[in-house]
């Protein structure tokens, strides 16, 4: 939490905002959002919209409704995916799908996207719902096209840039720009912001594409290599085909041959390979890019905090 600077106490505020959103008189209802919400994310994308605020006229009043409604957009998107994946675990807990059934854990999902929209409405700015519509179908389009393509060996590095921009990044995007916005930023520095954010979350993305084969499932909440087993070619494994294109573990398991063992294969292939650290390496870059993205705007508090967010992305573990 050291990492959000002038902002950091105030994310209580959007703590707050967040709790106070399960229905009383709802108690499975009130569970399942309790749990999604107090699983142990790291608020980075609420920070976001703090930080960028912070930039310009440092209103709460609009700021933490708008912070609180990205985390819930987000939180919704994970209860949808854990549906999707048939997940039984996330952040090292029981997911909503597996301890009530999908139907009712999909009206979940979406009752939470539901309040999501009204925050963002109470923020009163035109351009951030407006912004906040547009996202939700960039994130849509980016799962359809993940969920379209599980288990295509045919994939392209740039089809997947495509589709973890708008199903990632994009809202890292909002989160930031959407805070100068409400801030007042001039347009410049707005749009400074939207960059750094769709950046940021890109390599975001990379590197939690990385963590899922070198990390551990108690770091990770989640058995390692949940991606390849899900049928979802990451830049990891895509970098490993086209580097190892004839008999290749990843298209056999694709194409359900012997899957354990060339699921064990594959795994144990790219770990053993350099494109991991290839990966990184494009993390590293769009890292590299989004604090370039900061250059208009001058020198602050936040600002050194929005870098230090930046530098944390490309170094955490889980």
């Amino acid at each position: 939490m050291t990492l959000y600077g002038p902002v950091r106490d105030d994310l209580r505020l959007v703590d707050e905002t967040l709790n106070s959103l399960s229905p009383a008189d709802f108690p499975v209802l009130a569970k399942a959002m309790d749990q999604v919400l107090n699983a142990g994310g790291k608020r980075v994308r609420p920070a976001l919209a703090l930080l960028g605020g912070r930039l310009g006229g440092y209103e709460l009043g609009a700021l933490v409704p708008l912070a609180a409604s990205i985390e819930l957009l987000h939180s919704a998107t994970l209860v949808h995916d854990d549906v999707i994946d048939a997940a039984s675990t996330r952040r090292g807990q029981a997911t909503t799908n597996s301890q009530i059934d999908n139907a009712a854990t999909v009206m979940v999902g979406d009752y939470m996207f539901a309040h999501a929209a009204e925050l963002v409405a109470r923020t009163g700015n035109i351009d951030v719902i407006r912004l906040f519509a547009r996202t939700l179908m960039r994130m849509a389009r980016g799962e359809l096209h993940q969920d379209m393509s599980a288990y295509s060996y045919g994939q392209s590095t740039m089809e997947y840039f495509n589709r973890i921009a708008g199903k990632t990044a994009s809202l890292f995007a909002t989160a930031a720009e959407g805070g100068g916005m409400i801030g007042g930023l001039p347009e410049v520095e707005v749009t400074a912001l939207g960059d750094y954010g769709e950046n940021l979350g890109m390599a975001f993305q990379i590197v939690d594409d990385i963590l899922d084969y070198t990390g551990d499932e108690a770091e990770l909440g989640k058995p390692a290599g949940s991606d390849l087993m899900q049928g979802t070619l990451t830049l990891p494994a895509l970098l490993f085909i086209e580097r190892n294109p004839d008999k290749n573990p990843v298209k056999r398991y694709f194409s359900g041959k012997q899957r354990a063992e060339n699921l064990r294969r594959a795994l144990e292939m790219i770990r053993d390979s350099d494109v991991l650290d290839e990966s990184y390496t494009v993390a590293c870059d769009f890292r590299d890019k989004a604090v370039a993205a900061l250059a208009p705007i001058d020198g602050s508090e936040a600002k050194e905090s929005l870098i230090d967010v930046a530098n944390w992305v490309t170094l955490r573990r889980f």
